[in-house]
């Protein structure tokens, strides 16, 4: 996997470096290393495929695109790093970031630089709804948020499992943290109290005292708010030790790495994520272009080349780079993407979310029938 992506890493600065051509410089931004880089090889590869496809068309207003690509390693600090070096580098756009806890410091940034930004993966609802507050108007996503998220999987437990006994465990960060809060929110609010509602650290490789105290309290299902590397770990390890809860995840459990950390233990997983892009008809051409060049684009590989995409869309119609005059279009219209028709509310959100219910098995993940 290092290797994989060290090698990604070099293609892209590579693709920098000798894409003399270019004349717009646009920038992905996300984990590329770490233990979250399975996410940031889907991003990469989404905007690489959308930048090629833009340039082989004419461009945007008639100029190359030129990709540059940013390793924030789902830290908040190097994403600020990344951040200001994009806007030093003269970038216009940047499709990213990935961790909620990396847009949001980034977002600042990028306001005052005069980038516009277009997450395909941050959930977190404070990342719009602070933008507002402080006047950043050119920041969107396309991705949902996490009070739908939170709401789905709520919804689906007091249907499913009343009179569960539930722990409510989340990793700290502003995506693991938001979307468990948002969940218990829904099942507060549903007439159903948690049982446990505890912390653990995302770097954990050790669950064991965790998983004892809900085996004490003889708990049933496991809400995670937290990335794929700790939820396969906690699921195997509560498997081995006795612990037979059902493992109720997120959008970020959805990456095949997950299933090869887990192993058997992963079958039976539940998770929220947006009706899969990569398994819409319409997009069957794409996905194919994907695959005869050696990757499936699962999880946020279509939301990011959607991101790439709207954005050249938007500033072909506005015959600009500038960020406030793409932000107007986007505001203004509706996109057809890989993702779906796309609009945008004012705080930048897309209009109407919609996240289906997914049960993990042989490795893959399906969605449960409605």
């Amino acid at each position: 996997m290092k290797k994989t992506f060290a090698a990604l890493a070099a293609a892209a600065m590579t693709f920098s470096a000798t894409a003399a051509f270019a004349q717009i410089k646009i920038g992905v931004v996300g984990p590329i290393t770490g233990q979250y880089a399975a996410f940031g090889e889907q991003m990469v590869k989404g905007a690489t495929m959308a930048v090629d496809e833009i340039n082989a068309a004419g461009g945007v207003n008639g100029q190359k695109l030129e990709l540059i690509t940013g390793d924030d390693a789902c830290d908040p600090k190097q994403a600020t790093a990344v951040a200001n070096k994009m806007v030093s580098d003269k970038v216009v756009f940047v499709a990213g970031h990935f961790c909620s806890g990396s847009s949001i410091p980034a977002s600042d940034i990028y306001k005052e630089g005069k980038i516009l930004q277009i997450t395909p993966a941050s959930t977190n609802p404070k990342l719009t709804d602070d933008a507002v507050k402080k006047g950043n108007t050119t920041i969107f996503r396309t991705c949902g948020r996490d009070d739908v998220q939170g709401a789905t999987v709520g919804a689906y437990i007091l249907k499913n499992n009343k009179g569960a006994k539930v722990a409510i465990l989340h990793d700290k960060s502003a995506y693991g943290k938001g979307v468990a809060d948002e969940t218990k929110k829904a099942l507060n609010k549903g007439g159903l109290k948690e049982t446990m509602y505890e912390a653990y650290n995302d770097t954990d490789k050790d669950f064991t005292a965790l998983i004892n105290k809900m085996k004490q309290a003889k708990i049933d299902i496991i809400v995670l708010g937290g990335y794929h590397t700790a939820g396969a770990l906690m699921i195997k390890q509560a498997r081995e030790q006795g612990l037979m809860a059902k493992l109720m995840g997120f959008d970020a459990l959805e990456t095949a790495e997950f299933a090869q950390l887990g192993g058997a233990a992963t079958d039976g997983v539940l998770m929220s994520f947006p009706p899969k892009a990569e398994d819409d008809p319409k997009n069957a051409a794409l996905v194919k272009k994907f695959r005869d060049a050696k990757f499936n684009p699962e999880g946020y590989t279509l939301f990011t080349y959607a991101a790439v995409k709207v954005w050249a869309e938007a500033a072909n119609k506005a015959k600009s780079t500038d960020p406030a005059a793409i932000a107007k279009v986007l505001r203004g219209g509706k996109f057809d993407s890989t993702v779906g028709v796309l609009e945008f509310d004012e705080k930048g959100d897309i209009k109407n979310p919609v996240y289906d219910i997914y049960v993990w098995k042989d490795g893959k993940s399906s969605p449960i029938k409605k």
